[in-house]
């Protein structure tokens, strides 16, 4: 393999990895805001709280 080859996908894979690790980022964010925003609980719906299971 050239090392003009080898360095293309090092790059591409490099991005590939880039990539995963912002949407990785994205979802934990997303999920530490809800929390935040629930106070860190879990909440019920309405109904469960009128019918108990």
């Amino acid at each position: 393999m050239g090392p003009e080859l080898q360095l293309q996908m090092i790059t591409q894979r490099a991005a590939e990895l880039r990539e995963q690790a912002d949407s990785h980022r994205l979802a934990r964010e997303a999920q530490q805001a809800r929390k935040a925003r629930s106070g860190g609980k879990r909440r019920r719906g309405l109904l469960g709280k009128i019918i108990p299971a």
